[in-house]
């Protein structure tokens, strides 16, 4: 194996990963435990565990989860059901597929949502190959400042291996360049342009015109958005943008340590044939009877690496039945109520901070929807600040 990977020993192998962080001694573990005893060590372990607020944002949140999700989630057809190659005897799973499908296109007002992918920086980074693969001879992407750097990255990883050309479009006062933007796509070869709402500031951008330019020059708009919001700010579709992608982890998926997210895909009827990721069609059966379907693909459009467009398989299906249930027992109200919560208390939160006359608001005049960015008046770090706001005595520093 290290001779077909072209490396002399296990250190060449791993060279790239910081000698801080590799194991130079044999594993410490200590003798097996019987269950009861396992069960008695975890107990008491998470007694020292310190229950904190969760103030990741960019992109995470923590939002309730109603308590019918994780026990019909932890159902052994939904946790053991794989991809429905048969689509016979898998009319469940593909159901709750276009259930979620179709609660995803009222979400984002386009036509066709696929299902799904894996977070929303994959996602971007597909709806970008969709934009180059719907263009003739155009291979240049425009990408906010203002989108997630962590999702630019994975985009310009999947640009680099596609041989896209991703070009960053300047922000001004934590909006993308307006100027910027119409001088890059005048250049001609734009194939699509990224933008976010809300973006990686908190600052829900005003996109007014963005599709017009973008379709006058031949080129899509893709608007990455994380899901919650969607519910009550302004729709992609009302934008004109031609896809619409993010994460849907804000659909009350928990926290858990960096995962699962669900990154979600949807885009007009005009491009669906370019979308990666499962799409299910209801029709009906010889006796007339609603059924479900896989469209558009075929079988082995999941298992042929090399031509596959997707290889996407249970692992996301069980959080496309998450979203779907989580939509359907919040509904318009619930979902409106949850922004509602959101909302006000990031502006509380952003108005206590700046009364301290220690923080000022970096865009002031911006708006913000759920969260914002604070410059303080001398040298703080972001956990020393999480620290604070994670203590009762807060106030007094």
């Amino acid at each position: 194996m290290l001779e077909r990977c072209g490396v002399a020993d296990i250190d060449a192998l791993y060279a790239d990963v910081p000698a801080s962080l590799r194991l130079r001694k044999p594993y410490d573990l200590p003798a097996a435990l019987s269950e009861p005893e396992l069960d008695r060590w975890f107990a008491s372990a998470a007694k020292d565990n310190r229950e904190m607020s969760v103030f990741a944002g960019g992109g995470y949140y923590h939002h309730y989860t109603p308590a019918v999700i994780p026990a019909l989630l932890s159902r052994s057809e939904f946790l053991t059901a794989y991809t429905p190659y048969q689509p016979e005897i898998s009319q469940g799973t593909l159901q709750y597929i276009f259930e979620y499908q179709s609660l995803m296109c009222e979400l984002t007002g386009l036509d066709v949502s696929n299902a799904s992918m894996y977070d929303g920086a994959t996602a971007t980074a597909e709806a970008m190959i969709m934009a180059v693969s719907s263009a003739r001879k155009k291979r240049r992407v425009l990408i906010s400042a203002t989108v997630a750097p962590a999702v630019a990255q994975v985009a310009a990883t999947y640009a680099e291996g596609a041989g896209i050309t991703l070009e960053v479009i300047p922000e001004e006062n934590g909006r993308t360049s307006r100027s910027d933007f119409e001088q890059m796509l005048g250049a001609g070869d734009v194939a699509g342009v990224i933008v976010a709402s809300p973006n990686y500031y908190g600052i829900v951008e005003d996109y007014s015109g963005f599709s017009d330019s973008c379709h006058a020059a031949k080129a899509l708009l893709i608007m990455n958005c994380h899901a919650a919001p969607l519910a009550t700010l302004r729709t992609p579709a009302s934008w004109g943008a031609d896809i619409a992608c993010g994460d849907a982890q804000s659909l009350g998926m928990p926290l858990n340590y960096g995962g699962p997210g669900l990154g979600y895909l949807c885009c007009t009827k005009a491009l669906m044939r370019k979308m990666p990721g499962r799409i299910v069609g209801a029709t009906v059966d010889a006796e007339g009877r609603r059924s479900f379907v896989l469209t558009l693909q075929a079988r082995e459009q999941h298992i042929r690496r090399q031509k596959a467009t997707s290889n996407i398989c249970s692992n996301q299906g069980i959080m496309t039945l998450h979203a779907a249930m989580y939509l359907s027992l919040m509904g318009n109200s619930g979902m409106a109520e949850v922004n509602r919560l959101s909302y006000e208390a990031a502006h509380s939160l952003a108005a206590a901070l700046t009364e301290t006359g220690k923080m000022t608001l970096k865009y002031p005049d911006a708006p913000f929807f759920n969260e914002f960015v604070v410059e303080t008046a001398e040298p703080l770090t972001a956990d020393r600040v999480l620290c604070l706001l994670n203590t009762s005595d807060a106030a007094d520093h």
